[in-house]
């Protein structure tokens, strides 16, 4: 005979079974809450490493100093080679200027490649300057095949002046000035985040009188002084820096006011044109004029170097 269950055990079994729904709903609940709090975490986690990676800047001294280790000595190598030659021409120096116009070209295709070696993107700028000193490279190698060709059947005097005014010559030494304005660029961001007192940039008005000149810092000098030598597509042997202080020496000696000259353009007219900047000029003064300057540690600020 089958049993009916009392009103008691009834309410005890709905009773037990209502706990087990509860205790699963709790579970489950316990798990959706736990998860999203580790969501939530991690999304933070995740933002905060994302800002912290935007706040580095891309240009650090680190940065600068890979770039001329890897890009810019390559490529600063191949250029002292190319002038030593232009200067044998120039003299009539050598009698095998086919063969040394090979070995430029040799030269120049070896620099570009190790100038390529080290991917500097991360900072734009200077992955700009290696793009260009990179196609400047490329650019010498095609011009000093053409030269050696020519070599077999010009004079030296036909040879330079041909050389002077070849398309691939004349791109490569725009290239090379363009890829060093932009690394003297961008030691001035470099300096911007040292110094929050310096601008990440700086646009020389059309004409910069003097009195605002003196009172420049030496990072923005020397991106005006790379400035200058791009416009005037002025490739040389002289770094940017050399001209700066060349500048400074000619308005502190008094030269300037004497000769009623108040521009900085004007100035640097009268440097080029009478040949009066040497490299290492820098050097020479840095204890003098630049001893308490923020500069990169880069071998060409630290030491006279070629």
């Amino acid at each position: 005979m089958e049993k009916r269950l009392t009103t008691t055990a009834m309410l005890f079994s709905v009773g037990f079974v209502f706990m087990l729904v509860c205790s699963v709903g709790a579970f489950f609940y316990g798990i959706q809450i736990g998860t999203e709090k580790t969501e939530a975490k991690y999304e933070k986690d995740e933002e905060g490493t994302i800002q912290a990676s935007a706040s580095v800047s891309p240009y650090q001294q680190q940065d600068l100093v890979s770039f001329y280790h890897t890009v810019f000595l390559p490529y600063r190598e191949f250029q002292n080679e190319w002038f030593t030659a232009m200067n044998k021409l120039s003299q009539g120096k050598t009698n095998e200027a086919t063969s040394m116009f090979k070995d430029l070209a040799s030269l120049a295709d070896d620099k570009a490649k190790e100038a390529s070696s080290v991917d500097m993107q991360r900072s734009p700028l200077l992955g700009q300057a290696q793009v260009s000193y990179i196609r400047s490279l490329k650019l010498f190698k095609d011009a000093s095949i053409k030269a050696a060709t020519n070599a077999k059947t010009q004079t030296y005097n036909e040879l330079k002046k041909n050389i002077d005014q070849e398309k691939n010559y004349l791109s490569a030494s725009q290239f090379a000035l363009s890829a060093q304005q932009t690394y003297y660029s961008a030691m001035l961001k470099w300096a911007a985040t040292v110094d929050l007192d310096i601008p990440s940039d700086y646009k020389s008005p059309a004409l910069l009188e003097l009195t605002q000149w003196k009172n420049l810092t030496i990072t923005i000098k020397n991106k005006l002084m790379a400035d200058q030598l791009l416009t005037r597509k002025k490739l040389t042997s002289y770094y940017p820096q050399d001209l700066t202080s060349r500048v400074d020496e000619f308005v502190e000696s008094g030269q300037a006011s004497k000769m009623k000259v108040h521009t900085v353009s004007a100035v640097v007219d009268l440097l080029i044109n009478t040949e009066a900047v040497r490299s290492g000029d820098f050097t020479e003064s840095k204890s003098r004029l630049y001893e308490q300057a923020l500069l990169p540690q880069l071998p060409f600020f630290t030491s006279e170097t070629n």
